[in-house]
C-alpha cells in the first residue's frame, strides 16, 4: 500500500478545490513509491503501449497532430497497479467525505511523452455532455528541469496562464474536468505520469459509462 499522507494532505487540497477549482501538492508520494512506479512504467513493453485518443466511444480518434503521447491503461489484475487504484479510492472517498461531490468511480492510464510529444489544448469533459468530474495528473520522472519541458499549463476563463507546473516527481494536480482548458508543453525528455479522472455515474439503462 502506499504510503502518501492523505490525512496530511486533503485538507490543502480540499481548501484549493473550493476556492479556485484545481490544486497542486509537491509531495503526494514517498520518493521510493514514484520511483516504484517510474520503473515500472520504463519496464513496460512497447506492446503494452498504445497511441492515445481524443473524444470517447464513437468520436474517439487519434489525431497526432493534437496529441502524441502514448497510453496504457492500469487495471487490478496488476498487483501494482491495482495499489495505485486503492490508492485513489481512499481518495474518492476523502474527497465525497468533505467536498460532497458524489464522484462514482475512478478511470486512468500511464502516459508517456517521447521527446517531441505534446497535447494541445483541451477539455476534459464538457458541461452536460459527460461524466468526468476531477481530473488527475502524478508524475513520476525523477530530476526533471526546465530544459525538459513538458510543463502542463492551466488556463483561466480569459484564456490566462493561471499555472505552467514543471513534471516533477511526485508532484499531484488536481482539478475540475469541465473548467480548465489545459495543455502539455513539448517534451525534450521522455515523460512519465499516471493520469486519471475521478467520475459520477453515467448509467444509463444499467450500463455504466465506458472507461475509454
Amino acid at each position: 500500500m502506499f504510503r502518501s499522507c492523505l490525512n496530511d494532505s486533503i485538507d490543502f487540497m480540499c481548501d484549493a478545490l473550493a476556492q479556485q477549482g484545481y490544486a497542486i501538492i509537491p509531495d503526494f508520494l514517498e520518493q521510493a513509491e514514484a520511483s516504484l512506479l517510474y520503473n515500472y512504467a520504463q519496464s513496460l513493453p512497447s506492446s503494452q503501449w498504445h497511441l492515445a485518443g481524443i473524444g470517447r466511444e464513437q468520436k474517439h480518434t487519434v489525431n497526432t497532430l493534437v496529441r502524441s503521447d502514448k497510453i496504457h491503461w492500469l487495471s487490478t489484475q496488476q498487483p501494482l497497479e491495482a495499489m495505485w487504484l486503492e490508492h485513489m479510492e481512499q481518495l474518492r472517498v476523502a474527497l465525497n467525505r468533505r467536498l460532497f461531490l458524489g464522484l462514482f468511480d475512478y478511470e486512468c492510464h500511464l502516459a508517456r511523452y517521447e521527446p517531441g510529444s505534446r497535447y494541445q489544448k483541451h477539455l476534459d469533459a464538457f458541461k452536460g455532455r459527460g461524466n468526468r468530474v476531477l481530473s488527475t495528473v502524478c508524475y513520476l520522472n525523477p530530476d526533471w528541469t526546465n530544459a525538459h519541458g513538458g510543463e502542463l499549463i492551466i488556463y483561466g476563463d480569459q484564456q490566462q496562464v493561471l499555472e505552467c507546473i514543471l513534471p516533477k516527481q511526485s508532484t499531484l494536480v488536481v482539478f475540475l474536468s469541465d473548467v480548465f482548458v489545459h495543455e502539455v508543453k513539448e517534451a525534450h525528455r521522455t515523460r512519465y505520469s499516471i493520469t486519471g479522472w475521478f467520475r459520477h455515474n453515467g448509467s444509463d439503462a444499467g450500463r455504466v459509462d465506458p472507461s475509454a
